[in-house]
């Protein structure tokens, strides 16, 4: 930061899955599993680390015994830890949707929610989930990486916003602007990425394009969908607003590094985004919109307050909706879904931190538990044909 100017907002770290730690053990149980988590959580605190990641399985075919130890321990691990983040990938293009594992992180969620009043927002579920991922909760440092490696993620809403602002050409125009701004903080980005490595002598492993908000404001992307020109963010044009803007920043991000991964969408909090709390509070922003909006953007349902009498089944159904646009499209989403305990729809909610406030959002309750509840895998899709 002192030598480049360019400040380093969050530190994490990220641990090769946990599930398969588990599996190596002579004698697997929960206890051991959130003993490991507990250890996990004390040593980032030691380090002065934001979060740390990889209490994580990968169930998108089927589940192994440490796989399922690991999820079935997940409550009581966030409940023990703060900084601990957990990722569960439950679907992929290749493999197709795992709704026994899905109904299964409905209850989990569920579950979580009771014991723990910020576990759901350190839990999220996952398709097609890439193994260099630097933002949280998602990362797990995958088993094709090398011992230690640096990934980067960029955040710039607020530098992007100051550019569309001074913007009033067309289309063209206004893409290029968002180009040029891209370039130059992936740019950035790839520069402290090289450092870093060079310095902790470790491989450089990738640059996350994502458009990465946070509560302050200015530093909101859906500030950023209203000067181009929406009134408010949720309304009309939203959805074609976000897809400019996220293949924009790509298309700027890949001609500024060679090193693009994780995610490389936009963020789309809810709680974590000024902009989004404040047009969620006032209505005019619902998950199905958002669900839509998920679909141009990757990342997903992310920050989702809910009330918490929501049951797991209707979370399974909202989380299947949102790995099939992921299966289907062959994006990488996921959803953290953040039941409330005690709240009803419209009520407020401070999480404290990065993780920000918001208004319970509505969900409806119309019963799904028949499908949900089918059980097995939904098959991989077809991707040679198209209409």
């Amino acid at each position: 930061q002192e030598d480049f100017g360019i400040p380093i907002v969050n530190k994490r770290i990220s641990v090769t899955p946990i599930s398969l730690l588990i599996n190596a053990l002579g004698m697997p149980s929960k206890k051991a599993a959130v003993k490991i988590a507990t250890t996990l959580d004390e040593a980032a605190e030691d380090l002065g680390i934001n979060f740390i990641g990889g209490y994580t399985a990968l169930v998108h075919r089927s589940a192994s015994l440490g796989d399922n130890i690991l999820i079935e321990s997940i409550p009581e691990a966030m409940d023990a830890t703060e900084r601990l983040c957990s990722s569960v990938v439950v679907a992929s293009t290749r493999d197709g949707i795992n709704m026994d594992e899905i109904l299964r992180m409905g209850r989990i969620i569920k579950k979580t929610s009771e014991i723990s009043d910020t576990g759901c927002a350190r839990l999220v579920v996952l398709a097609n989930a890439p193994e260099d991922i630097p933002f949280m909760p998602g990362a797990y440092h995958g088993i094709g990486n090398s011992d230690a490696s640096i990934n980067v993620g960029i955040s710039g809403p607020g530098v992007v916003r100051a550019a569309v602002e001074k913007t009033d050409g067309n289309f063209m125009d206004l893409c290029d602007t968002i180009k040029r701004v891209s370039f130059k903080i992936v740019r950035a980005g790839e520069l402290i990425g090289e450092e870093v490595a060079k310095r902790m002598k470790v491989d450089f492993g990738s640059i996350d394009l994502s458009l990465a908000p946070t509560p302050a404001v200015g530093d909101s992307v859906a500030k950023i969908i209203e000067d181009m020109g929406i009134e408010h963010c949720g309304g009309p044009g939203t959805t074609c607003a976000l897809a400019l803007l996220t293949d924009a920043v790509k298309k700027g991000g890949i001609m500024a590094s060679s090193r693009i991964g994780g995610y490389s969408g936009a963020f789309i909090p809810v709680s974590e985004d000024r902009g989004m709390i404040e047009v969620a509070k006032a209505g005019y922003i619902n998950i199905e919109k958002l669900e839509a909006m998920t679909s141009v953007c990757s990342v997903g349902l992310d920050m989702v307050p809910i009330p918490g009498d929501t049951p797991a089944e209707i979370i399974a159904g909202i989380i299947a909706d949102q790995m099939a646009i992921g299966v289907y499209n062959n994006k990488t989403v996921g959803a953290r879904l953040v039941p409330i305990k005690g709240k009803k729809e419209g009520d407020y909610v401070h999480f404290g931190g990065l993780l920000g406030e918001g208004a319970v959002m509505p969900v409806k309750k119309v019963d799904c538990s028949k499908f949900v509840k089918r059980g097995g895998r939904i098959p991989a899709s077809v991707t040679s044909f198209r209409n």
